[in-house]
């Protein structure tokens, strides 16, 4: 699972991948880091400040995070509170200027470049909003399904 995470980025076909890809590849394998966790994680991986992790360093240091549930997934609740806040209206969903708005001025901020591609994953294109409530059941993870 690791390795096929890692090759989906892995753009050359030479076993590495950007640095700038890696908080993507944890994503991806239902990790949660914060900023900090990705770039202590970075340090540890990448390849003499070159900008770029080899498979074979990010391996054993992604199977260790992994083993150990080092970075486990925010419960449901706890994302829906979360939203909620932000919801005053408590209308169920959120504009995406909105929520540009608070991850750029709340919290842990994120640069432009984080904030455009989180909306690209979370904007309903049909209905330009995010609707949170949807959105929480396909992030979270149901042990029983």
């Amino acid at each position: 699972k690791i390795r096929a995470a890692f090759h989906l980025f892995d753009h050359k076909a030479d076993n590495t991948v950007d640095v700038r890809e890696v908080s993507t590849i944890i994503y991806s394998l239902g990790c949660f880091p914060t900023k900090a966790d990705i770039h202590r994680f970075v340090d540890e991986v990448e390849e003499d400040n070159m900008g770029y992790v080899h498979l074979d360093k990010f391996l054993p240091v992604m199977t260790k995070v992994i083993m150990e549930n080092k970075f486990p997934p925010i419960p449901e609740q706890h994302l829906r509170q979360a939203f909620e806040v932000l919801d005053k209206d408590r209308r169920g969903y959120m504009e995406p200027q909105e929520l540009a708005k608070y991850m750029k001025s709340e919290g842990e901020i994120f640069s432009q470049e984080e904030t455009n591609e989180m909306l690209t994953a979370l904007v309903d294109e049909k209905k330009n909003l995010i609707c949170y409530k949807e959105l929480i059941n396909q992030l979270t993870i149901h042990p029983d399904t």
